[in-house]
């Protein structure tokens, strides 16, 4: 069965899970499109305030009449076949669909496909390139899991022959897509509620960079061993791009940071193509950059818009994202759910010139704190003050007997907060003036960093 001869104007869908990351915006894009769309989600939020301002009625909550007449579904892939919505569907025979599916689809009218994938980076770094793309005038479709100021959503709808699409391995959805370029940005193991292990999550990735046709491109992060690891003895030319060896074809030369923040220069085939001043710190943010970079080559976009581009951007919604100031403290906020990702944030934030960093860390499933236990001590010992909220579950049941308070053991001076009120009493407590204040997770630990700036706001 082929989504293709349901994505025409007219048809009615239901999207389950439709506030999630990649389901609102693909909710917009198919409202664009002239489809009927609904959908309902476990919570209300401000994407599904958003999808409600446009006409899209949502429910809260998940049950089989909320499909109504309904001419096909689409869910996320952490909804499963028990959810009332999918049985419900199955039992009416209404098709159900993969929002990976509808994407792919969507994805196969365009002459460019970039698709952008990596254990973590993703989101920057399709951001980025959309900022370089928008400005090269090539008007461009995009899709990122989560908000970019310049779009003023996670979204657009272009009228170039260029899409720009967030690629997440999880549950292989990015083995839905149909990528001219495939990016790959680092591979390391995570999602082990649904890969065995290392080799599975970079033999899922390889599956991915095999997608691309004869014509197409595969650029990949030279200087991450999982990536290397993962296109060992490929088929086809892989271009590589690295901050470290000359030898790639995509080269970052003549780093220089001020105030945290790099300069550096891109080299393509040895030969300079760009200059760039970043307006994010950290040197992860210069390999997404270059991995933008790499991509918006291989396209025929000019140096200049890469400058252009790059020069305004100033980072993706919940990437560092500045929340206000705390008693002469500064609030940022920060999706970080990996080590890896951790590791980047936390180095970047020592960089800069705070007096202490405090860190308010919500570790995201059961399964990843379980299986990357130890990365994460290490890494939580990195900022001064470490505060740890409960795990948030995200689509778990705590059969394995969790906590975050078994992390607090094992990192000198942590502060275990069960609730987010607890956070939020923490960060009042620990807060200096001069400090970085982050709130860092895939659940809700924002609201914890929102709540203690509101208190503030109303003294």
């Amino acid at each position: 069965m082929d989504i293709s001869s349901y994505l025409v104007p007219g048809r009615h869908v239901h999207l389950s899970g439709i506030g999630g990351v990649s389901m609102s915006p693909l909710a917009q894009v198919l409202h664009s499109m002239g489809l009927h769309v609904q959908g309902s989600d476990m919570n209300d939020s401000p994407a599904v305030a958003q999808l409600r301002s446009l006409g899209i009625p949502v429910a809260i909550g998940h049950a089989a009449e909320n499909l109504g007449e309904c001419d096909f579904v689409i869910r996320t892939a952490a909804i499963h076949d028990d959810n009332p919505e999918i049985s419900g569907a199955v039992t009416r025979g209404i098709p159900v669909f993969e929002r990976a599916q509808a994407w792919g689809a969507i994805m196969r009218g365009y002459r460019n496909a970039l698709c952008i994938a990596g254990t973590h980076g993703k989101t920057t770094t399709t951001s980025m390139a959309t900022h370089i793309f928008m400005a090269a005038q090539a008007d461009p479709t995009v899709m990122i899991g989560g908000t970019l100021a310049l779009l003023g959503s996670g979204y657009r709808v272009g009228h170039g022959d260029t899409i720009i699409a967030e690629s997440c391995e999880y549950r292989n959805s990015f083995l839905s897509f149909f990528p001219t370029v495939a990016v790959i940005l680092n591979v390391e193991a995570d999602h082990l509620d649904f890969f065995k292990d290392l080799a599975d999550v970079e033999r899922s990735f390889r599956a991915f960079a095999s997608l691309t046709p004869q014509d197409g491109h595969v650029v990949a992060n030279w200087d991450d061993a999982g990536a290397r690891e993962t296109l060992r003895d490929f088929p086809h030319p892989v271009f590589r791009f690295s901050l470290r060896d000359p030898d790639c074809e995509a080269f970052a030369a003549n780093i220089v940071c001020t105030n945290g923040l790099p300069a550096f220069d891109i080299l393509m085939h040895g030969r300079h193509y760009a200059h760039i001043e970043l307006q994010v710190g950290g040197m992860h943010n210069v390999a997404n950059a270059l991995a933008a970079a790499a991509s918006a080559y291989l396209l025929g976009v000019p140096g200049a818009a890469v400058e252009a581009g790059l020069a305004t951007f100033h980072g993706a919604g919940r990437r560092f994202e500045h929340k206000g100031t705390f008693r002469g403290a500064e609030v940022y906020d920060d999706y970080a759910h990996h080590p890896g990702e951790l590791h980047a944030l936390l180095t970047m934030a020592k960089a800069l010139p705070y007096r202490r960093i405090v860190c308010a860390f919500q570790p995201h499933t059961y399964t990843r704190t379980k299986a990357l236990f130890d990365e994460f001590v290490r890494e939580l010992k990195l900022p001064d003050v470490a505060i740890l909220s409960e795990i948030y579950a995200a689509r778990e049941q705590n059969d394995i007997g969790i906590s975050s308070a078994d992390l607090c053991r094992e990192i000198p001076g942590a502060i275990y907060c069960p609730t987010l009120e607890r956070v939020t009493a923490a960060l009042r407590e620990a807060a200096r003036p001069g400090d970085l204040i982050l709130t860092v997770g895939a659940g809700d630990i924002y609201k914890a960093g929102e709540k203690l700036l509101k208190e503030d706001a109303a003294v």
